[in-house]
């Protein structure tokens, strides 16, 4: 338990994604600078209020991906709540996990009636079974390599029912006129990661989250990433941009 305590207390001094939904919420100044291991940082345009959008608000393709969601749920990197809170207004059964405390803490004051302190790599089966699990908000990046993607797929498959989807977003990193992202994508490729395996960490205010990896892919490196892993790709929703849903069910073994 003692370690569990100290465990969550580091979390909490590192949790900058945490503490700026924190202080949105509580209607401070909240600016996301996010930072990228090649040195390019990126002042987030729209800020933190797309994490606490209402479902009027949310752009058309993520109105459209709802559409699929069925059964019991799993918002995986719920944030502040946005999708859960919707779903659960629509009666659904849904549990949120982050691996941000704060942002639990912000869900359930919210009123997000199940969440939990979680990083992705620690779900299994015993915190239950699941009809969908929804990854939005470009959560398909917590996949973080090819390799772990594969791992956590495998996982997802054993902690869902028969009928068992995923819904997730991601953003086509090669859809950019940006050189120094290009740039990124060849540095990448020449360290044997994946073109958009983007290695970030979030700043805000005095707190600098951990470094971490986010997996950005096209549609056709997430066909190959879900290749032979008991799911597979029912179709793509697509926006007016880079960004993209996924249908990703359950197949016949």
């Amino acid at each position: 338990m003692d370690h569990q305590i100290k465990s969550l207390a580091i979390n909490k001094s590192k949790d900058a994604m945490g503490h700026l939904l924190w202080d949105y919420y509580n209607k401070r100044e909240a600016i996301e600078i996010v930072e990228r291991d090649d040195g390019y940082v990126d002042v987030g345009k729209i800020g933190p209020a797309i994490y606490f959008a209402e479902f009027k608000d949310w752009p058309s393709f993520e109105k459209e991906g709802m559409k699929y969601v069925r059964g019991r749920i799993l918002d995986i990197g719920c944030g502040a709540g946005r999708v859960g809170l919707h779903l659960q207004r629509k009666g659904h059964d849904v549990l949120g996990i982050d691996n941000s405390p704060l942002a639990v803490t912000v869900c359930r004051k919210r009123g997000l009636r199940q969440v939990r302190f979680m990083p992705v790599t620690k779900l299994s089966s015993q915190i239950g079974f699941f009809d969908t699990l929804i990854m939005y908000g470009n959560n398909f990046g917590l996949m973080g390599s090819f390799k772990r993607a594969k791992w956590l797929l495998k996982r997802f498959y054993h902690l869902t029912s028969d009928q068992g989807r995923i819904i997730a977003q991601s953003v086509d990193p090669y859809k950019t006129d940006k050189k120094a992202h290009r740039k990124y994508h060849a540095l990448n490729r020449k360290r044997g990661r994946m073109g958009g395996q983007i290695r970030i960490r979030i700043r805000h205010s005095d707190v600098i989250g951990r470094w971490f990896d986010y997996l950005l892919v096209s549609r056709k490196e997430m066909m190959k990433i879900v290749e032979n892993s008991g799911w597979g790709i029912s179709r793509f929703i697509d926006s007016d941009g880079a960004f993209y849903i996924a249908i990703i069910d359950k197949v016949a073994e």
